[in-house]
């Protein structure tokens, strides 16, 4: 099993990637949550990965973390859950969202993720509601966003802000801002960006 790999940023390709290792290149997909975090082509990177072996091909996946490997490899146990859902439902969310739409049963969080549709979200729901490691849920305590800062979140995608974009205008906010202050000064800092 590879479990990590380091080496020199060849090629980036969304969703995949080139990484050099002692002069060998390897193909490895990762989730765009990982993608954006990569530093320019030519630069050293490290990553976690997981290797898929199939009768057809051998699939290297890779993380920046070791919490999103770990919820690669719990949603690979999911029955009817391949490495392609696995990792476009990490491209969607960060680990700490997908413990939190777990543990409050949020099935339209997870049917916004593309190819996540509502039987899907409850199975998944259903079989990680005891499976997410302690490590995991102990990050969502204090990553956990206030009800407000949710509803200025939907407020700005219907607004027609893509989740990035919106997400970024969440941290850039002051704590404790009701709903209306809190849209009025996203909409300023996304204007200005």
């Amino acid at each position: 099993m590879i479990g990590r790999l380091s080496g020199v940023l060849l090629e980036k390709t969304p969703p995949q990637l080139m990484l050099e290792v002692q002069g060998v290149g390897y193909e490895v997909d990762v989730p765009m949550s990982t993608f954006y975090s990569l530093p320019d082509v030519g630069e050293r990177v490290t990553l976690y990965t997981h290797l898929v072996v199939r009768e057809d091909a051998h699939l290297l996946y890779g993380f920046a973390s070791e919490s999103e490997r770990k919820a690669f490899r719990q949603l690979l146990k999911i029955s009817g859950v391949g490495a392609r859902t696995a990792l476009s439902l990490l491209s969607g969310m960060s680990v700490a969202e997908l413990v939190q739409a777990v543990a409050t049963q949020d099935a339209g969080r997870l049917t916004k993720v593309p190819g996540i549709g509502k039987k899907t979200a409850e199975r998944l729901l259903l079989e990680l509601k005891d499976k997410l490691g302690a490590e995991l849920v102990a990050g969502v305590a204090v990553n956990r966003a206030a009800p407000a800062s949710d509803d200025v979140l939907h407020a700005l995608l219907a607004l027609g802000y893509n989740e990035k974009e919106a997400r970024h205008a969440l941290k850039l906010l002051p704590g404790g801002l009701g709903v209306s202050d809190g849209i009025r000064q996203a909409l300023k800092s996304l204007a200005r960006s």
